[in-house]
């Protein structure tokens, strides 16, 4: 996986508990932020599915038949 840097500014009492916590759990701030990012995005993961599956069945978004639509694709 490939590294990309970021430039970002946080508050001054979450810098000040970003640092408390990496050194009692003796982990990087890095690795700190990663890992709260990956639980935060499997977390959105969630909602963004539960929101459309309501929008389904609601009748907000349609689903398509796979077979029509690769039918209409010329896909068959």
């Amino acid at each position: 996986m490939s590294v990309v840097k970021k430039l970002i500014s946080f508050d001054s009492v979450v810098a000040e508990e970003l640092e408390s916590l990496s050194k009692t759990l003796d982990i990087t701030q890095k690795e700190l932020i990663e890992r709260a990012l990956d639980f935060y995005f499997d977390h959105t993961d969630s909602i963004t599915a539960q929101k459309m599956s309501d929008d389904v069945a609601s009748g907000k978004v349609k689903v398509h038949d796979a077979d029509d639509v690769f039918a209409e694709l010329g896909l068959e």
